[in-house]
């Protein structure tokens, strides 16, 4: 008897240890949950450059491209780099030409291949397998819906601009332009086009590397920076005559 009435008491006892280890490990998830909760509420008020909600690789669209951008694989990175360094340095420093380059690569390959095909059958080995290259239809159409949905999309945002309904918009892409003006005056186009390859391939590593200062001097400016809208506004946009203009458009 006594022996059943141990076991009993050792069943009860471990029964009312699986229920509070439960109860424990409930209460713990349960306060991770709202500990998580917080963490995100707090980190959704963070500032974010450009109002980005996203990671760095996810706005650069994800993929290996994005990886390539942010020097997650540090040769094909480097080789990339380097080869548009090279094809810059190849144009600007030793003034070569694109047409010209592109038809001398094609008449040594051609000569090449074609020398290589007829001299196998003296030689006796096989001639070169060269590849047959067929753009997919499918490819060709999802690029062109592509482009498509793009410029749609850029003259819907000039249309609203030139419509005069919003002023700070205008106003920056006025700026924009301006500023695009001034470097296309100094800098031709394929300087432009490389010089912002390698921004695309120091910017974006750097920014991910020192987020958190970036956001944080990124705030101050953009603070700054509606102070002094503001007292623009004041003095002069608050003066132009809008709603006259409108009633004479209504007549």
């Amino acid at each position: 008897m006594a022996e059943h009435e141990g076991q009993r008491e050792s069943a009860a006892e471990s029964l009312m240890d699986k229920i509070t280890e439960k109860i424990s490990v409930h209460d713990s998830s349960s306060s991770s949950d709202s500990d998580n909760e917080k963490f995100d509420a707090v980190k959704s008020k963070i500032f974010r450059l450009f109002g980005r909600e996203k990671p760095v690789h996810k706005v650069l669209g994800g993929g290996k491209p994005a990886d390539v951008f942010l020097w997650r694989n540090t040769k094909i990175s480097a080789g990339v780099l380097g080869g548009a360094t090279a094809v810059w340095a190849l144009f600007e420093l030793l003034g070569y030409h694109l047409i010209t380059l592109v038809c001398h690569l094609s008449i040594l390959s051609l000569a090449v291949l074609f020398l290589w095909s007829n001299a196998s059958n003296f030689l006796n080995k096989p001639p070169p397998k060269i590849p047959e290259v067929v753009l997919p239809e499918k490819c060709v159409r999802e690029v062109a819906s592509v482009l498509r949905i793009e410029i749609n999309r850029g003259l819907a945002v000039l249309r609203d601009i030139a419509s005069g309904k919003d002023l700070k918009k205008f106003l920056a892409v006025i700026a924009g332009l301006w500023v695009l003006s001034l470097i296309g005056s100094g800098i031709n186009f394929l300087t432009l086009l490389y010089i912002s390859f390698v921004l695309l391939h120091t910017v974006p590593v750097l920014y991910e590397k020192y987020e958190d200062q970036v956001d944080a001097y990124s705030e101050k400016a953009w603070i700054e920076i509606k102070k002094q809208y503001a007292v623009f506004d004041e003095k002069y946009l608050s003066k132009i005559p809008k709603g006259a203009l409108k009633g004479e458009k209504k007549d």
